[in-house]
């Protein structure tokens, strides 16, 4: 490396040093309960493959079938020759599914969110945004250069003062939450904060990336949920977690779809999905409507893990959904905690500063409809003694 960058390596020791430095672990089967990682057969609790579709068998022969149709790849970006029939199918497939007039899928919940934030406001304008919400909202904040006003978590009277501060300024008001959060895995307050977007004329924006699937009739989402369609500006989707596979999408009004379509930059300059990708996306949203009880099974699943972790006296902080952390504290801790894990046969990633505040570092978990309880207890085992051990719990 050159000296130029001999920065990067001494922030690398630094970390090594602090504990908090982080191998990726390779994939070496399909995304399971009981997967290969590194060559050890461990339990998988570190996916977000909510509803186990990340392989199912229709999702690979939409896709094998796609590809013999269509190709490997588009060849362009949507707005020059990449626009194939079938992603407009799809984005008119996720539309009727979310009960909205129109959608577009881009090529990831992370440019979803960044490009559509950055593109619908500028630096005259204000964003209302929750203090916990996605590096992805932080990031469309910070390009679309308008000002940044963040609420406490969950707090909608800070919301609202927030929101009063700003009567008499120019600019639109963009109030933006995250349908469910994905470190504590608690879900928005999207009523109240509806009902504040409307008293002070704010654009109502919810990234639903983890409640896809998860929440509302058929997995429709936390907008579905609460039963507020119509009062929902601007919802932003995923299509690589409990869909299983890749990609983000937003949804709304025909117009800022077609808004999008002109002004998102990741859309206009990136080359579009392959077609085996949007395929498989058709036929997991076919799954959602077909087999509701793996929605079912997941939260079953949700209710046996919080229940035994609970029991064996860990601490699963705020969360209601299938993100289920298990707070220990400091960083180094839940990176030891995880090596140690993984030694025993389970996969759970530690998380630390800055993607959480310090002092609340925990091993995020996520259970799936794919766990059987068999599998599940065994993993509580062995959090359990790992934990014991290393005296996190008593």
């Amino acid at each position: 490396m050159s000296k130029a960058l001999s920065y990067l390596t001494e922030q690398l020791e630094s970390w090594r040093k602090a504990g908090t430095y982080q191998r990726l672990r390779e994939l070496e089967s399909p995304c399971e309960p009981v997967a290969r990682f590194d060559g050890k057969e461990v339990i998988n609790l570190a996916s977000n493959n909510y509803l186990g579709l990340a392989n199912h068998p229709k999702l690979v022969e939409a896709e094998r079938d796609a590809a013999r149709r269509y190709g490997a790849g588009s060849g362009a970006v949507r707005t020059i020759s990449g626009t194939m029939s079938i992603h407009m199918e799809l984005e008119r497939r996720i539309a009727a599914f979310k009960n909205v007039e129109a959608s577009v899928v881009f090529q990831s919940g992370f440019a979803a969110n960044a490009g559509t934030v950055a593109a619908i406001l500028g630096p005259e304008d204000h964003i209302i945004s929750d203090e916990l919400n996605h590096a992805s909202i932080i990031d469309g904040c910070r390009l679309s250069k308008a000002k940044i006003h963040i609420f406490r978590h969950r707090d909608p009277a800070h919301a609202e003062e927030r929101l009063q501060a700003l009567n008499g300024q120019s600019g639109r008001k963009l109030l933006i939450t995250d349908g469910v959060f994905s470190m504590d895995g608690d879900i928005g307050i999207l009523p109240q904060l509806a009902d504040l977007a409307e008293r002070y004329g704010a654009i109502m924006m919810v990234d639903d990336a983890h409640a896809s699937g998860v929440l509302g009739k058929n997995g429709r989402g936390t907008i579905d949920h609460f039963n507020l369609h119509g009062r929902v500006d601007v919802q932003v989707g995923t299509l690589s977690k409990a869909i299983g596979v890749l990609g983000g999408y937003v949804c709304g009004s025909r117009d800022l779809i077609e808004f999008l379509y002109h002004r998102a930059r990741p859309f206009l300059f990136s080359t579009s999905h392959p077609p085996a990708v949007a395929a498989a996306c058709m036929a997991a949203f076919d799954i959602l409507e077909q087999e509701p009880e793996r929605i079912d099974r997941l939260w079953k699943n949700t209710r046996l893990f919080k229940d035994g972790l609970k029991a064996n006296g860990f601490s699963t902080g705020a969360s209601e959904t299938p993100i289920t952390p298990i707070m220990v504290g400091e960083a180094a801790t839940a990176h030891a905690f995880s090596r140690e894990l993984f030694g025993e046969g389970l996969y759970a990633t530690g998380i630390g500063y800055p993607t959480v505040p310090q002092g609340k570092a925990r091993i995020r978990t996520i259970v799936t409809a794919a766990h059987s309880p068999d599998v599940l207890e065994r993993a509580i085992e062995i959090l359990t003694r790992v934990a014991t051990r290393m005296r996190i719990i008593g």
